[in-house]
Parts: C-alpha cells; structure tokens; sequence
C-alpha cells in the first residue's frame, strides 16, 4: 500500500522542505529579482504540470509576471523555440529525467534566460542543466500516482512566492501549513463515503477555479490513473460555457470550493447541480456550500492561496478508495511506470 503510506507522509515531507530549502528559495528569488524577468515560463509535464498551473497563478499574482506553460514540442520536434532571453524559465519534474522538460531548460539557458529545476532529484539531468536547483527532499517515491513529491511541488512553488514578495505574513502561513495538511489527512473516511457512491461511474467531471484550478486537474488525473474513469477537469467558468450541457440526473461532479473568493459563484453552481439531480461530492471548508453536496468533504481552512496543497488531499483519498471499490490495485495502475520520459 505505497500509495497510502505516501499520502500519509505529506505533512512531514512539507515541513522538511519548509525548514531546511528556505534559505535556498530566498537565494533564488533574490536572483530572480535581480535578473529582473519580463515573464515566467514553466516546463512540466503529468502531475508537475498540475503544479506549474499553480504556479501560473502564484507568480502572476505575487511576483506580478505573465507567466505561461511552455510548449515543449516547440523545442524538441519543430526546432522553433520562442525568445527566452528574459525570461525565467522553470522545469518541474518529479524525476527530473524527462527529455523535453530537459530541453526546454536547457535552450532558455542557451539563449540567456535565467534558469530553475525544481525535483525530487538533485542529480538529475534536469538540475545539471539549471542555473539554481531547488530539491523536493521528498524521499523515494514508490507508487506509481504522484502523491508527495506533487504536494512538495506545490509547497516549493508557494515558498518561491513568498520568498519574492518578502512578506512575513505569507511566511507565517507557510510555516503552519504542515499542521492543516495534517488535519487534511482526516478526510480519509469522508473521502472513502464518496468513493462508495461513484464505484459505477465510468466518466464525471472536477471542477475547481482560481488557484485549485490544478487541483481539479490533478484530482482528475489521479481518477483516470487509478480507476481509469473518464474524468474531465475544468474551472467553474469554463463549464458553464457548455460543458454544464452534460449534466443530467446522477451525473458524477467533483467540486473543490476552498476560500472566500469564489464562493458565491460555487454556491450558485453547487445550486445549480443540484437542480438538475447531479450526484455532488464537495470539498470546502464552508458547511454552507457543503449542505449542497451529495457527500460533503471538510477541509481545513488556510489561506486561500494555499488551499491547494490541502485540498488534493481528499482527492487523492477519494481516488485510492474508488480504486478499491472498483476492485483495482492503486499501487498497480495498468499501462504506467514511475518515471515516462517524453520528447
């Protein structure tokens, strides 16, 4: 039961990233102000591109730079690579082996942009390319489904935000963080209630908005990885431009509701499913917008632009335990290994 035990681990591998790799992400960030980059382009590919997308929002909304996800092909197959050389170009991957996410970092340093490697492996082929490395120190992992080292991703990239901004207030939050994830841990029974209400799907969607944007991405990759359902992510916004069209009775959705920010347009949403006899499972830390769910997961509550991090963790629980329900090894999804390695 690897996939368990590292769900489990979460807490501690963020507050060792947190102690002993903030001197490191201040160095960093204090590079990157003095290369003083015009945008932040970030390379990843599965889960690591999950978190790049929460690095879309930290950054631009911290560090108050476009930031964009690279498009590695551009790279690898079309040889036309877009002009980095002021721009500070982050690679994220897990193992740090993954040829093109390699190439990416190694081309923007070619052309003079200023260079991060954020992974679990300090030795790899990714971090040699780098100007600056930033470990996960997540340890071994050995489920094939990210657990650890995607949430350790998350942490490294909200350190390099409020490395930037020099804040206090956001470095207190980081350092009580360890402690929500913990209480995060007890969704495990709600998680496996929910899970015993989808054991008959065969498709659903996961919805989240603003910075869980790629936590409903991650969510549902973890579905189709560990119970190989057809469950498609997307931002509340996005869809009620038309995907909302699927909705009919028992139709399985998956809601992530942390923060105050979007919590009127999620109770009108959540209102709406239920109008239509949606089946709703939901995660938030409001009991007024749980009331409207099917099954209704708490979260702890953090400060919004760290939810992310505690609000996976349901869904992973929800995942493994949909796999049992289905009769599935979660440790053993089919056609997968640990580290794919893309170009």
């Amino acid at each position: 039961m690897w996939v368990e035990e590292e769900i489990r681990q979460q807490p501690e591998v963020a507050d060792r990233l947190l102690r002993e790799g903030w001197p490191e992400a201040e160095r960093i960030a204090a590079e990157a102000r003095r290369f003083q980059p015009a945008l932040v382009m970030l390379a990843a590919r599965g889960s690591s591109d999950n978190a790049a997308r929460y690095g879309q929002y930290l950054l631009g909304a911290f560090a108050g730079l476009p930031a964009a996800l690279a498009t590695p092909s551009l790279f690898t197959f079309y040889r036309r690579p877009p002009r980095l050389d002021h721009a500070w170009v982050i690679g994220i991957s897990q193992s740090g082996r993954s040829p093109d996410i390699v190439e990416v970092i190694r081309e923007a340093r070619r052309q003079g942009g200023l260079t991060l490697a954020i992974t679990n492996d300090p030795g790899s082929p990714l971090a040699a390319e780098a100007h600056a490395v930033l470990p996960l120190r997540a340890g071994a992992e050995r489920a094939v489904a990210a657990t650890k080292t995607y949430t350790a991703q998350l942490v490294a990239l909200a350190m390099l935000a409020a490395a930037w901004t020099e804040d206090r207030t956001m470095q207190e939050e980081l350092r009580r963080l360890p402690e929500a994830m913990a209480r995060a841990l007890e969704s495990e029974g709600p998680a496996r209630e929910a899970a015993a209400s989808w054991w008959r799907a065969s498709h659903g969607v996961v919805i989240g908005r603003g910075f869980n944007y790629a936590t409903a991405f991650e969510i549902a990759l973890k579905l189709k990885e560990l119970t190989y359902i057809v469950a498609e992510p997307y931002s509340s916004a996005d869809f009620l431009h038309g995907p909302i069209a699927l909705v009919e009775p028992g139709f399985p959705v998956f809601l992530i509701a942390p923060g105050p920010t979007f919590h009127a347009e999620m109770q009108d949403l959540a209102r709406l499913l239920r109008e239509r006899a949606a089946h709703l499972t939901l995660c938030s830390e409001d009991p007024r917008l749980l009331r409207y769910a099917e099954v209704g997961i708490p979260l702890p509550p953090v400060p919004e632009w760290l939810s992310p991090v505690v609000a996976v963790i349901p869904g992973q629980w929800f995942a493994v335990s949909l796999a049992r329900w289905k009769g599935l090894d979660p440790d053993r999804p089919r056609g997968l290994q640990k580290v794919t390695e893309t170009r």
